[in-house]
């Protein structure tokens, strides 16, 4: 019976194993091309197949390799002849010839008539080794467990970064070999299986000197075929029990061997990590029951009803979903089985559910209403498809508008009815999503659904066991043993990097490490990065006091540092003003250009997402702020990673670069983080370490050897005796700014140095390390030392007083900037030195590399900017096409004004005109009124005057009336006959009146009627003649107005004017003829009253 758990404790060694350059390049001298490699292998293997006796007889292997940019995989059948693995093997020969030449080969699993003849046969034979026929004594397979091969140097190892960069090791494998002293010939043992253990023996002593479980290699690569490093190969492994504390290391060897052939030890490799040991059986075959896998792909999608009623898909962006609230929804699956020889078919959807939140249970899952289910077009996939109403209660939370940089978690479940599973199957997608108003728009994003991928482990039973009776066409019967999501997988594999000890079949005379040995060497872990708790407390009041003061000065005059700054930042920063005093010293303030600069910088995309996403996880992972896994910290961190990766396209992304910008996110805002970091990299010099193949690294480490030879001379020696190197424990120094290790307070210490003294502070605090450190690496070997630079070194720093006592030693070390630049000059002379006594086939090759990179990426470069040219051609034809579309909107506007102007003159020229005219008219009115006023004025006193005589003459005559009334009376009183006339009350009597009158003299009484009948006649002339002057100014105004109107046929607002005017002005003279009139008439009934009175 196949044991799945041996299955299942490789699988993430296979899923990560990778092969780079594993045959060497056609055509290359010293090394063959790919048609020799084969021809070897074909040869060695062919004579073990023919050989009846041979190990190599057996299921048969088959290996296939395929061109750069597709998938290169070495398939072996396994013993058990069940299944077959792949390996993946990067490298660059043409697909069409690798495939006309594949060898094909069998080997079987025994060892006769074996032949020995060297110094290795003969010990091989001590230890019960036998050495197949046909094979070099180079290569010795003991007992089929592990493969032995001699003439392999081993040059070193330094740790690393990034454990899947071939760039990396490419860099380290060229340093080694040029530069590495201290190389130690080993033999080279390579397990058959993947349980197995990679051994470094010493060939003299038979001695172990190292082993690497299969199953921590990570990364395997080969030097480039035109390069020095050609017979060159390493590969890396990982050191470390967890995610947080894996440290990576890359080991280094060289074939020197004539017989060795890098390309069979790659292929050795490969070949044990696609064999998987079968555990032993303990059923009976009869019982045995086969495990099936079966691989599906669910693809997760939900869509939104839009403003004409129709579906459409929902954005996302970074595996998170957008949606809106109380918008009706649509969820859309699709499910799809890989190919793989044994087809499950799905009969229907049972039910699809629905549950905000992850891990949930089943009892909170929601059943929703399903529209449609079935096969889609392309007869693979089934697609199912159901309404939801994000407003039943039982969803709220995914209803409700989520907060500022907040996600909530949803969980979809869609369970599935398949041919030969009597229980449902259930697949359990877990995602993000994001809740939005119901207004809310969206610009950019991408709307891929989620695509997550299970394994469905499957256990075939028996017809009996399921008492089902037998037909002739009985499908296979099947139990569910587990469903697991790829996802699910990739978790647990980043929290735990812990891999079960194996135990490995290896000579019993060259034992193994103790259980106590063990412990030593993967017991002590460093100390995770981002460790370490810094107070915000300051017990130094004076120390405040001093910040505060040099705060206000420097507030008020940003250009110039005050000079207590660099005393005060030796000190150390007060945790609280770390961010302020870090963006003044990087001159920062107020960059509003670069703020701007990072906000679109986000938004665009880089091509170094997926590693930065790869590394994210091991930046700082003991800090809570970057713990967990998509929280705001990682988020933060992984956007100011891509915008600089965007913004500087030569050295774009660095994993040392990440550790330094988490350390300003704990103080600061991503955007003034993002601004500190570029003035760090430009202005502090510290991109020069990145840029030209680490070059200015490597200067950099060359003046450290100077000065440790200066200031530790023992140390240096001591070092130069073991061979090692500056760069093999000084990297990290330089690259992250002594961020990636040590802790916290002793981290932001150092940035405060280096942000107030320069890109110089490394290297005192190198020297100081050192100087502390210089007992314990003395009485170090070369492990010794690397595994005391990687563990014990960090955390001697975990007191914070330990890590101010080393600051104060290294403040205290004197580096002359003169000195670094004697050095500097020194090391240009040594590089030219060794260029000029360097092989100049060597040199070539090396200049042929190096320009054959410079060619890439400016290749690189011209795609990009003829992309750019080609978006930009396609954006300024449309911008000019919408130019010229408006140009000639314009032009018609244009000459639609001009005719207006040439209207709008003619108009003014002609308004002008009336206006003078208007002018004139006026004027000759205003003279003519004023001769009418002056005229009516005279006449006005004129008549005043004979008013006031007639009232004179009036009141006179009156008088005399009265007097001659008074005179009659008394007449009368005194004459006899007349007294009757008069009544006692002085009255005349009407009576006899007749008779008086007659007594008057005739002559008298008509005098005085024509008197009155002149003055009546001269008040009517006077009357009539001022009626004439009012009837005569009449006619004069009627007359101009006439005039005016014969002169201007159009109604313009002169016109008007000019009418309102004249109708003003005759209607004052309306109203003075009319004052006039009524003064008249007055006058004509008060002379009327005094006639009738005389």
């Amino acid at each position: 019976m196949e044991d799945t758990v041996s299955h299942s404790s490789v699988d993430s060694a296979l899923d990560e194993f990778v092969l780079v350059n594993a045959e060497p390049r056609l055509h290359i001298a010293g090394n063959g091309g790919f048609g020799e490699l084969e021809q070897k292998l074909s040869e060695l293997l062919s004579d073990d197949f023919n050989n009846p006796n041979s190990v190599l007889s057996g299921p048969p292997v088959r290996m296939s390799i395929l061109s750069t940019g597709t998938e290169k995989s070495v398939a072996t059948c396994l013993e058990n002849g069940t299944k077959t693995e792949d390996v993946v093997i990067a490298d660059s020969d043409a697909k069409k010839d690798l495939e006309k030449e594949t060898p094909v080969v069998e080997t079987k699993n025994s060892f006769n008539n074996m032949n020995v003849d060297a110094k290795i046969s003969d010990e091989a034979k001590a230890q019960n080794l036998i050495l197949p026929d046909g094979m070099t004594s180079s290569q010795i397979d003991l007992g089929c467990d592990c493969t032995i091969f001699t003439g392999v140097t081993y040059l070193g190892s330094a740790a690393v970064n990034a454990p899947r960069s071939e760039a990396e090791i490419n860099r380290n494998m060229a340093v080694f070999n040029d530069q590495s002293k201290m190389a130690i010939p080993v033999v080279l043992s390579v397990p058959n299986h993947s349980e197995g253990i990679v051994y470094l023996i010493d060939p003299n002593t038979d001695m172990e000197i190292s082993r690497y479980p299969i199953l921590r290699i990570l990364f395997c690569a080969r030097g480039p075929a035109d390069t020095s490093e050609h017979r060159c190969f390493a590969f890396t492994s990982s050191h470390g029990e967890s995610a947080e504390s894996a440290i990576f290391q890359c080991h280094l060897f060289r074939c020197d061997g004539q017989e060795v052939n890098v390309a069979k030890i790659l292929f050795s490799f490969a070949a044990a990590f696609q064999h998987v040991p079968k555990s032993p059986s303990v059923a009976s075959e009869s019982s045995v029951i086969g495990d099936h896998s079966f691989n599906f792909s669910v693809a997760l999608e939900f869509k939104e009803v839009d403003a004409k009623g129709n579906f459409v898909a929902c954005p996302k962006d970074k595996n998170v979903f957008k949606l809106r609230c109380n918008v009706e929804k649509k969820i859309c699956i699709v499910v799809t089985q890989s190919n793989q020889s044994r087809e499950l078919k799905i009969e229907r959807c049972f039910g699809l559910l629905i549950s905000p939140g992850r891990n949930v249970k089943d009892s909170d899952m929601h059943l929703i209403d399903m529209v449609s289910m079935g096969v889609g077009s392309d007869q693979r996939s089934y697609v199912i498809s159901a309404n939801w109403d994000p407003t039943d209660p039982s969803t709220k939370i995914l209803n409700t508008e989520t907060p500022k940089d907040t996600r909530v978690f949803l969980t979809v479940a869609v369970d599935l009815v398949v041919e030969g599973i009597q229980e449902p199957v259930r697949f359990l997608v877990e995602t993000r999503a994001k809740i939005f108003p119901t207004s809310e728009r969206f610009w950019y994003f991408t709307t891929r659904p989620h695509i997550e991928q299970f394994i469905l482990k499957l256990k075939e039973v028996s017809c009996e066991d399921i008492n089902l009776s037998a037909s002739k066409n009985q499908m296979p019967q099947y139990e569910v043993v587990s469903i697991e999501s790829r996802t699910e997988l990739e978790r647990k594999k980043n929290f735990s990097l812990s891999f079960p000890t194996m135990a490995s079949s290896t000579p019993s005379d060259r034992g193994s490490p103790t259980e106590g040995e063990a412990e030593e060497s993967d017991g002590d872990e460093p100390l995770q990065s981002g460790s370490g708790v810094v107070s915000k407390d300051v017990m130094d009041e004076n120390l405040l006091d001093s910040w505060r003061d040099v705060m206000g000065r420097w507030h008020q005059n940003l250009k110039q540092r005050p000079k207590q700054v660099q005393s005060l930042a030796r000190k150390g920063i007060p945790e609280a003003l770390r961010g302020e005093v870090w963006q003044l010293l990087a001159g920062c303030t107020d960059d509003a250009d670069m703020l701007d600069a990072y906000r679109i910088l986000i938004a665009k995309d880089s091509p170094a997402e997926p590693v930065i996403m790869r590394d994210i996880n091991r930046i700082f992972p003991a800090n809570d702020y970057f713990r967990e896994s998509g929280g705001l910290g990682q988020d933060a961190l992984f956007k100011i990673s891509k915008a600089y990766s965007v913004y500087d396209e030569e050295i774009n992304y660095c994993q040392g670069v990440s550790f330094l910008a988490a350390s300003l996110l704990l103080h600061m805002p991503e955007e003034q983080a993002f601004c500190v970091l570029v003035k760090i990299m430009f202005e502090y010099g510290l991109r020069d370490l990145f840029k030209q193949n680490f070059e200015g690294l490597h200067l950099k480490f060359y003046q450290l050897e100077r000065l440790m030879q200066e200031h530790l001379p023992d140390l240096f020696d001591h070092f130069m005796d073991l061979g090692l190197e500056a760069h093999m424990y000084a990297s990290q120094w330089f690259l992250t700014l002594f961020t990636a290790k040590f802790p916290l307070f002793m981290v932001f210490h150092i940035l405060d140095l280096f942000l107030s003294d320069g890109i110089d502070t490394i290297f005192i605090i190198a020297l100081a390390l050192l100087k502390t450190s210089r007992k314990d690496l003395l009485a170090l070997d070369f492990e010794g030392v690397l595994k005391y630079f990687r563990v014990q070194l960090p955390k001697k720093y975990r007191a914070e007083d330990a890590s101010k006592e080393l600051l104060q030693l290294a403040i205290s070390l004197k580096v002359s900037s003169k000195r670094l630049k004697k050095f500097e000059k020194d090391y240009v002379a040594l590089k030219e030195a060794q260029l000029q006594q360097e092989d100049p086939v060597d040199r070539l090759q090396r200049e042929n590399k190096r320009l054959l990179e410079a060619n890439m990426r400016l290749e690189q470069e011209n795609d990009d900017l003829a992309h750019e040219l080609v978006t930009s051609k396609i954006t300024l034809r449309r911008d000019l096409d919408e130019s010229e579309d408006r140009c000639d909107v314009l032009n018609k506007e244009l000459l639609q004004t001009k005719a207006q102007l040439l209207d709008t003159e003619d108009e003014m020229k002609r308004l002008e005109l009336e206006s003078q005219q208007l002018k004139e008219v006026c004027r000759r009115e205003l003279d003519r009124a004023e001769a009418e006023s002056v005229r009516n004025q005279a006449i006005t006193l004129d008549y005043k005057q004979i008013c006031s005589q007639l009232s004179e003459r009036l009141e006179k005559q009156q008088v005399a009336h009265k007097e001659e009334l008074v005179r009659m009376k008394s007449l009368l009183e005194n004459c006899d006959s007349c007294s009757k006339l008069v009544a006692p009350d002085g009255r005349l009597k009407t009576i006899g009146v007749e008779h008086l009158t007659s007594n008057i003299d005739p002559n008298l009484l008509e005098k005085e009627s024509v008197i009155r009948e002149l003055e009546l006649e001269l008040a009517q002339t006077k009357l009539a003649l001022v009626e004439a002057e009012c009837k005569n100014q009449d006619l004069v105004h009627q007359l101009n107005s006439a005039i005016v109107e014969l002169q201007t046929s159009k109604s313009t607002w002169f016109q008007k004017t000019l009418t309102s005017i004249k109708e003003a002005t005759a209607k004052s003279k309306d109203n003075n003829k009319e004052g006039r009139e009524k003064d008249n008439n007055k006058e004509g009934r008060e002379m009327s009253r005094k006639d009738s009175f005389n």
